[in-house]
């Protein structure tokens, strides 16, 4: 053991952090800047006080090598102290966790080759200034009363509370309206299922709406960020039209698909998210991504039974993919719970009369 404490004699390595993604570096711009917090509250005061500013937070070292001259403070930080430092020229030097001021009046000098297609003085230099470094980089125009973002070049505008709430309204609209009509579909599909009547054609038509109710829910969610303090009641909204939906989903992929993994499921959601409308509501697209490649709008599709089971109250986290295994589908489970619901019992279910009795209620007949 050498005098590190290290057994082997070879330098300790330290704990590698992993790297945030910029998707994730502007969910935290969005949430470091929204309603409720110091900064925002800030650069509240600095647009209702008709200043200008250029604020840098975060890699204070590589800020601070990209510039010049300024005042040196290192005091801690108040929105009331970053509002009044607002009134100097040059840009404002802050630390990630917005405990701290470092520098004011600090004239920032990127690299000028670094591509922008900003106009303004202020706003090229923030653009720059983000791509040079690891900054969380905001810029307020002191003509336009407008707060501009910057994280690795990419640019997003701060928006009003009543802006925002503006967008929320017809995305809670959309949600609403989408889950009636998804939970409408759910319920006549567990039908069809229990007939063993499911089309391509069925299936296509709920994927697409999953895939609008997302869609929109991952918006709202966003516009929930931005709002910050404000966005509680909205958050609790989303909550309520979405429910389930994201296992639900998960599930009927697993249903359908060929292979029918949590991973490969999560794969084929990825894919859904990144096709255009036409090619959702295509029943070939579908299979395709479903891994058939010999299946038409009317082609008969035979479900596993992980979605309709998982809803029955004696089915537990984990029994539904015993039952399925066990009997291959959800029809063959039907065809076999009469005669031999000692299988059941086999594979763990408690109370196999309540599942079948279940199963029935819901194909509207009676056990």
């Amino acid at each position: 053991m050498d005098a590190t404490g290290n057994e082997t004699g070879l330098p300790a390595t330290a704990p590698q952090k992993t790297e945030k993604t910029l998707d994730e570096r502007i969910q935290e711009a969005v949430k470091a800047t929204a309603p409720g917090t110091s900064l925002r509250l800030a650069l509240d005061m600095i647009i209702a006080g008709n200043l200008g500013a250029l604020i840098c937070v975060g890699d204070v070292d590589a800020v601070l090598a990209a510039g010049n001259d300024g005042f040196p403070l290192n005091i801690s930080f108040t929105a009331n102290r970053l509002f009044e430092l607002s009134k100097m020229d040059g840009a404002i030097v802050v630390d990630r966790g917005l405990t701290q001021i470092f520098r004011a009046n600090f004239h920032l000098d990127p690299d000028p080759s670094l591509p922008t297609s900003e106009t303004g003085m202020r706003h090229r230099t923030a653009a720059r200034m983000s791509l040079l470094t690891k900054a969380i980089v905001i810029s307020v125009s002191e003509r336009r009363h407008v707060v501009s973002v910057f994280v690795d070049g990419h640019r997003f505008q701060l928006r009003t509370v009543t802006e925002i709430m503006s967008t929320v309204n017809q995305l809670l609209v959309t949600l609403q309206n989408t889950r009636q009509q998804l939970d409408h579909s759910l319920l006549r599909l567990t039908t069809l299922e229990l007939d063993n009547y499911v089309t391509l054609g069925d299936i296509t038509e709920i994927f697409y709406q999953f895939e609008v109710l997302m869609t929109a829910a991952g918006q709202l969610q966003k516009c929930i960020d931005e709002l910050g303090s404000e966005g509680k009641t909205v958050d609790m909204q989303r909550d309520e039209f979405v429910g389930d939906m994201d296992e639900e989903y998960d599930l009927m992929i697993r249903d359908y698909a060929l292979d029918s993994s949590e991973e490969n499921a999560k794969a084929i959601r990825a894919k859904f998210r990144e096709m255009n409308n036409k090619d959702l509501r295509s029943p070939k697209r579908i299979a395709s991504i479903l891994g058939y490649d010999d299946r038409g709008e009317d082609s008969i599709m035979t479900p596993l039974g992980l979605r309709t089971l998982s809803r029955v109250s004696v089915v537990h986290e984990g029994m539904a993919d015993k039952i399925v295994d066990e009997f291959g589908s959800l029809q063959e489970l039907m065809d076999d719970i009469e005669e031999d619901p000692s299988r059941l019992d086999d594979i763990g279910v408690k109370n196999p009369s309540i599942l079948a009795d279940s199963l029935y209620r819901m194909w509207g007949k009676r056990a």
